[in-house]
């Protein structure tokens, strides 16, 4: 039985009643669930021969009509959907980048009955010993680097930190595509200058800095790190704020394998138009 069929059969435990009058909207939650499953089908990432990297965070854009009719019933079905879309993994070889979330979100752009899936993979992360997970202005200005993963700030100071996915990583990320001691971001004081470099540790998937797959590279204010599907972006506060990394001609700071590409765009999907 598939997860697809299993999701209508637990729905129709719910659907009964002023619960179902809400269903008769356009759209329909076996049209979104199917919709979820195409989404990570299209977006999921090879791990290894039996493991696929799927997105976590997922974004269901409706009309004004349908997210009025759906939002107020939006934790349960939320609920139905998630459970759905773990049994799925699980039949499928998916591995979530992180914790599942699914939001609603009213879109004008969006007749009656149409809706869109939007996904991306955002791990969940744990700051160092000792930091907060909101640091204050002060102490970012006062630091010697900062990087930010999604909408979070961590401040870095001389000798530097580990990142990865294990326990003994100074800065732990939930992302199966990380290693345990993935990558050590590095911060050397020389005089005034500030020196922030980036080491592979020998990671399964590699580290790209800046677009190229890097051993070890340079970093600038505004580089940018890429780990298993983790995006960092480095900050350094006391270089000028236009400072951007070097061209990638730099052979001195990158292993010579060529960089396979970029990954391939967050898809969208319209349920009724393509």
């Amino acid at each position: 039985m598939g997860a697809l069929h299993r999701f209508e059969q637990r729905l129709e435990h719910l659907v009964t009643g002023a619960f179902a009058r809400v269903f008769r909207s356009a759209v329909q939650p076996v049209e979104i669930a199917a919709a979820l499953q195409r989404e990570v089908d299209n977006s999921a990432q090879i791990l290894s021969r039996d493991r696929r990297l799927a997105p976590n965070d997922f974004t269901i854009d409706l009309s004004s009509t349908d997210y009025d009719s759906l939002s107020a019933y939006g934790q349960s079905l939320v609920s139905e959907l998630a459970t759905m879309m773990h049994t799925y993994a699980a039949d499928q070889g998916y591995v979530f980048a992180g914790p599942l979330h699914m939001n609603f979100h009213r879109s004008g752009d969006l007749s009656t009955g149409r809706f869109r899936v939007r996904s991306v993979a955002s791990a969940a992360v744990t700051p160092a010993a000792g930091q907060s997970l909101e640091p204050t202005d002060t102490a970012i200005r006062r630091s010697s680097a900062v990087l930010e993963i999604g909408a979070a700030r961590h401040v870095i100071e001389p000798p530097g930190l580990v990142i990865g996915r294990g326990s003994n990583a100074d800065l732990r990320i939930e992302d199966p595509g990380i290693s345990r001691r993935h990558v050590e971001v590095r911060v050397q004081q020389q005089g005034d200058a500030t020196i922030v470099s980036a080491i592979d540790l020998g990671s399964t998937n590699g580290t790209t800095v800046d677009g190229h797959r890097a051993q070890q590279a340079l970093l600038y204010n505004g580089s940018v790190i890429k780990i298993g599907t983790t995006t960092i972006v480095v900050r350094v506060p006391d270089s000028d704020a236009g400072t951007a990394a070097p061209p990638p001609e730099a052979p001195q700071y990158y292993a010579p394998r060529p960089y396979p590409g970029p990954p391939p765009p967050d898809g969208a999907f319209d349920a009724r138009g393509g």
